[in-house]
């Protein structure tokens, strides 16, 4: 996202996670290469919600476990504060660790199924050496009580929750050590539509109540504009959209994210259900496509989408950006 929009993209105030040309890389057998994020940019501000959405395989992910380095990047940079994660190493990523705690996926697999919830949500303390002392259990009541737990439930195994329970427990944990930024990685996807509510406003709450800043990853737009102040519209390792929710929402210039809208049952929808329809699969992060990633797929597709690659540019009038040679025209109109 380098060029003339990416530098409209930054803010010079309250900047707490600026990511810079990250490209993140997987080997694949003895010479190919996975390029699951490819030189993309953003700034997150104190105290939003930045989504990011997309398809499996675009990267979304990728770019969660970049922030708290648990993928090794490849180039760029990911600064917290001062600080460059992509730099740091030892005990000063140590010091900073609590400071960005993840929310994953599957509640049941990231977390020990044999412990006790108690030990589960303490473990961070511990390993952080952080509040050591008498106070420490009164700290897991009240976290227990603040995420929707009875604390006289603490000596049950994690095991014995519901998918709900554990992802509380979860939240739990990861706020037990006071952080900055939580990043939630597709947190409400293994869950059922019912308790998806629940989690969504419990880490809504929990936001307001620790001034958090929030990353939150998911492959459903539905979901990400109701919790986030922007979204990020990722494709194929790359941003292809970024804006204000209910601007992008309202008004989505991607061929890309409309389709992704369209597919959304909608009772009057402000986007055709057969405009802009997206055929075939995405193409290899392997060897991805030059040009345009989105090419292979979109129907505007023209030469120069297949002979250059489009760069990040302001369309419109507010927070909204896209990378688009084509960008789609839009009549404005509500989706109430």
């Amino acid at each position: 996202m380098a060029g003339s929009g990416h530098a409209a993209l930054r803010r010079s105030e309250h900047v707490i996670l600026e990511i810079e040309d990250l490209t993140v890389e997987f080997p694949v057998g003895r010479h190919d290469v996975v390029h699951a994020v490819s030189g993309i940019s953003f700034d997150v501000m104190e105290g939003e919600t930045l989504g990011i959405v997309g398809e499996s395989g675009c990267g979304k992910s990728t770019v969660a476990r970049s922030v708290v380095r648990l993928n090794a990047i490849a180039g760029g940079s990911v600064r917290y504060l001062d600080h460059d994660l992509a730099l740091v190493g030892g005990e000063g990523l140590r010091a900073l660790r609590p400071d960005l705690q993840m929310i994953f996926q599957d509640p049941i697999s990231s977390l020990n199924p044999r412990r006790r919830v108690r030990d589960v949500i303490t473990e961070g303390l511990q390993i952080w050496r952080q509040g050591r002392g008498p106070w420490t259990e009164d700290r897991i009541d009240d976290l227990m009580q603040m995420v929707g737990i009875d604390p006289k439930y603490g000596d049950r195994r994690v095991h014995q929750f519901s998918g709900g329970q554990a992802q509380r427990v979860g939240i739990a944990r990861a706020l037990a050590l006071d952080p900055k930024v939580l990043i939630c990685d597709e947190p409400v996807s293994a869950l059922d539509v019912s308790v998806q509510a629940q989690i969504l406003n419990l880490l809504e709450d929990m936001k307001q109540r620790y001034g958090l800043t929030v990353l939150f990853i998911s492959h459903d737009l539905s979901v990400v504009k109701n919790v986030s102040d922007r979204i990020i519209v990722m494709y194929l390792g790359k941003v292809c959209e970024i804006g204000n929710a209910d601007l992008l929402y309202e008004e989505p210039r991607h061929p890309y994210t409309r389709a992704m809208l369209a597919s959304i049952p909608q009772p009057a929808p402000t986007v055709d259900v057969n405009e802009g329809d997206i055929d075939g699969e995405i193409p290899s992060p392997i060897d991805p496509p030059g040009g345009c990633r989105f090419r292979t797929r979109c129907p505007y597709v023209t030469a120069l989408c297949i002979a250059e690659e489009p760069q990040m540019e302001q369309v419109g009038d507010g927070d909204h950006y896209v990378a688009c040679h084509h960008p789609v025209e839009i009549t404005r109109a509500s989706r109430g």
